[in-house]
């Protein structure tokens, strides 16, 4: 990435105008909402997001005070992460607004610009990923043969073969979902699908006080990929919105929001949207299942955990929730 920038101090005195809006009351939303910066993504409506970003707010106008008299230019960074269907594109766009209206200016990115490669080349290699997993740990199992292969490539063709069902009429069959399932765990949400350097690089330059950072921007297409110098001049807020805004692999995150949901409702969310080729095949539901398991065991570092009923939780409550049947992993 081109690390080309200029730095700068605008000493605005944030710290004292964050402080200066506590206790926070909402109003009433007015004018353009600022949204993230994928590609033909927008918040599919606010509707019942807006009190869920409400309450979010008010705990956040309450950390940021210290995040940003902890950086000599006075910036801040604020990752809303979970799975699909959270709200995360439009909690974040609501945040930032409001920090918009309190005069402190913010800019939102998307993290969905940064896998190596386009949604449907990305779905090909972790389908990939899986089977050349799978097919090892077959062999390394010594059960494979040239029969059972023929068996193991009729549901290949038919998007079957990551459902674990078939163990119950075919034993030997098990060392393959376990070898593929956790192959796929080794790339999902990991440096080998996601170009996390560059988006540490990006959060390092905007806390290094850049006044421009070129942005990638990814579609869904061959020729949506290209790059934007976006002006930081003005900006003390960087508003990550990503599933995997809480990752170990990412750094430099202040406050991270975690908005909790459980797979059935992510899969609920993607089927509405119609993104996935084979939504209900048992691949997705295993890599759904994988994803959560990456958000459940990342959710101890973030600083404010929201229900999907739209209370703050604690991590001990949040533990609590899961325990109880709140999530559930396939």
């Amino acid at each position: 990435m081109n690390q080309d920038y200029i730095r700068v101090n605008t000493n605005i005195g944030i710290y004292s105008k964050l402080n200066s809006i506590l206790p926070w009351k909402p109003g009433k939303i007015t004018g353009n909402i600022p949204q993230g910066d994928m590609p033909g993504d927008r918040a599919q409506g606010f509707g019942d997001l807006v009190p869920k970003a409400e309450t979010v707010f008010k705990e956040l106008v309450i950390l940021l005070p210290e995040a940003v008299k902890n950086n000599p230019y006075e910036r801040a960074v604020v990752s809303v992460s979970g799975g699909s269907g959270t709200g995360k594109t439009g909690i974040a766009s609501l945040l930032s607004y409001y920090l918009s209206q309190a005069g402190i200016g913010s800019y939102t990115l998307s993290g969905d610009n940064y896998p190596y490669r386009i949604p449907v080349y990305n779905d090909a290699e972790r389908l990939m990923v899986f089977r050349r997993a799978a097919l090892q740990g077959l062999i390394d199992a010594g059960g494979y043969t040239p029969e059972r292969f023929k068996q193991i490539q009729i549901w290949q063709e038919h998007d079957l073969d990551a459902d674990k069902g078939h163990i119950s009429k075919n034993p030997w069959y098990s060392p393959y979902i376990e070898a593929g399932r956790q192959g796929l765990k080794q790339y999902l949400g990991t440096g080998k699908e996601i170009a996390f350097d560059e988006v540490n690089s990006i959060i390092h330059a905007f806390k290094d006080g850049a006044s421009e950072i070129w942005l990638k921007r990814m579609g869904r297409t061959n020729s949506e990929l290209w790059y934007d110098k976006t002006d930081f001049s003005n900006i003390n807020v960087l508003v990550i919105e990503w599933t995997h805004g809480n990752s170990d692999y990412l750094k430099g995150v202040d406050i991270p929001v975690f908005l909790n949901s459980t797979p059935q409702e992510t899969l609920e969310y993607r089927k509405k949207r119609a993104r996935d080729k084979n939504i209900e095949s048992p691949f997705t539901t295993m890599v759904l299942g994988i994803e959560q398991e990456l958000l459940y065991s990342q959710a101890h570092k973030a600083k404010i955990i929201l229900s999907k009923t739209g209370k703050i939780l604690t991590y001990k409550e949040y533990k609590e929730l899961i325990q109880k049947g709140g999530s559930k992993y396939e």
